[in-house]
């Protein structure tokens, strides 16, 4: 077995991976705030470690790795709009109707990246409990104490936090401006649980009737689904501090454990078109919008040109999101397409080795990309089982096989959408123009899209391909 090597932004080394327990590998990643619709930057870590779970799964075996990715639905917009549109039913039940849209777009522009379900998707609102557990914990160890209706987390009871971000709390502490919250041992100190008011929506606790602070969620649920101390925790570079760094310290002082995870991962910073995307810029972008709409380049991209397009650039590096990124991301995933076109998988059919290998080395996907043009190559030529196993490959990194790919590829459309183009002619021909819209819309909700034009001998003909 070739040896996993990961950047673990803890002891900010390259190091070989060791999980804790070989028959059970885990990975806890941050997930979306579902208040709103995702935007570009949340399918960077979605894609990232969507990678990183295939490769343990293919390293490990599949049912040896459990990959639990939250939704985090406690947020004060979240629960006032909770309040606001549903104040007769129970706070859990009303904060699940406000975010019911957006989670349910969420997971549907995850699957449209190509990502695999994670093991456990926790909601933040079914874990309450096991916050106040923590909470309970903390106080219980002295590193947590109650103030002025708040329970805040004591930094100085920590003498190495600030250890994954590298900060020193004494020149944090020493630039604070203590007086704008009194309340505070120390200007660091974070909070655990706040109390709601009678209009506030809140959660009954031995504190008072409140709402749980940000960090303490993914403290809770990692701890209910992976153990104290688990193996990878990942998320995007902008959680390091303080989401992260807050997260180890309730974790390892609630439970007196050396770490919360052994290898810390990050991946960077996103721009759009060498810009910071903000509202105000008018580059924000969703998701579902580049998939669906022009909102970049005046067209919309399939899910598999944004999923390669975002894993061109190493995932520690920045990223610049643009037209061109795409463009070029397209024209590989095609050439790989028609390479692989007309193999036939089985499901048990298993990547190549020097794909995999490449990616071993802390997710190299740029080498990886290398190896596979070089099997691209052979499968153009026809040599031995390159074809197949470029085919195998592909669907191995999260890509399809003929997502790209148009009737000018020489792709015979299968036999249920070539029933349907026939068709189609035939109504035509027979000036039966409400059929024939009927079947191109039957069509275009599968994401297949038809053009009309005339062959060579004036005859008309249709050709298809799959929506981008």
């Amino acid at each position: 077995m070739t040896t996993l090597t990961l950047y673990n932004t803890l002891t900010r080394t390259k190091e070989a991976f060791a999980p804790i327990d070989a028959n059970n590998v885990r990975m806890y990643v941050c997930g979306p705030t579902v208040y709103d619709f995702a935007h570009i930057g949340n399918a960077r870590p979605v894609i990232v470690f969507d990678l990183l779970f295939r490769l343990l799964r293919q390293t490990y075996g599949a049912e040896h790795v459990t990959y639990v990715r939250n939704i985090t639905d406690v947020d004060d917009k979240i629960n006032a709009r909770a309040l606001r549109d549903f104040p007769d039913l129970p706070l859990n039940e009303a904060i699940r109707r406000v975010t019911e849209k957006t989670e349910k777009q969420f997971l549907s522009d995850a699957a449209a990246l190509g990502s695999l379900e994670p093991t456990i998707q926790p909601r933040a609102t079914d874990n309450i409990e096991q916050m106040q557990v923590l909470i309970r914990d903390l106080i219980a160890n002295n590193h947590a104490y109650n103030a002025s209706g708040e329970v805040l987390f004591d930094v100085k009871s920590m003498p190495d936090y600030g250890q994954l971000s590298g900060r020193n709390l004494d020149d944090n502490l020493a630039g604070a401006r203590i007086a704008v919250e009194a309340h505070k041992k120390n200007p660091a100190d974070f909070v655990l649980w706040k109390q709601s008011s009678e209009t506030e929506p809140g959660w009954d606790s031995p504190w008072g009737r409140g709402r749980p602070g940000w960090h303490i969620e993914c403290s809770a649920m990692s701890e209910r689904y992976l153990g104290q101390t688990f193996d990878i925790h990942g998320g995007g570079v902008d959680l390091i501090f303080p989401h992260h760094e807050n997260e180890i310290a309730q974790s390892r002082c609630a439970h007196g454990t050396h770490a919360m995870a052994n290898v810390w991962m990050h991946n960077g910073f996103l721009q759009v078109e060498g810009q910071k995307m903000s509202k105000s810029l008018g580059n924000f972008v969703t998701i579902n919008e580049l998939l669906e709409t022009g909102a970049m380049g005046g067209r919309a991209w399939i899910g598999d040109v944004l999923r390669l397009a975002m894993l061109m650039t190493h995932y520690r590096e920045p990223i610049d999101f643009s037209v061109k990124r795409l463009e070029e991301a397209e024209a590989k995933l095609r050439d790989w397409q028609r390479a692989a076109r007309g193999a036939e998988l089985s499901k048990g059919d298993a990547p190549d080795e020097s794909v995999v290998k490449e990616l071993t080395d802390d997710l190299n996907f740029h080498r990886a990309s290398v190896a596979l043009d070089f099997i691209a190559k052979k499968a153009n030529r026809d040599e031995g089982n390159a074809r197949h196993c470029l085919a195998a490959t592909l669907r191995f990194l999260g890509f399809s096989l003929d997502s790209l790919l148009t009737s000018d590829d020489g792709w015979e459309a299968p036999p249920h959408i070539a029933k349907a183009i026939t068709d189609r002619l035939d109504a035509l021909d027979a000036k039966d123009f409400a059929k024939a819209d009927q079947i191109r819309k039957e069509l275009a909700e599968q994401g297949i899209s038809l053009m009309d034009y005339k062959d060579d001998a004036g005859q008309r003909a249709t050709k298809w391909e799959m929506k981008r």
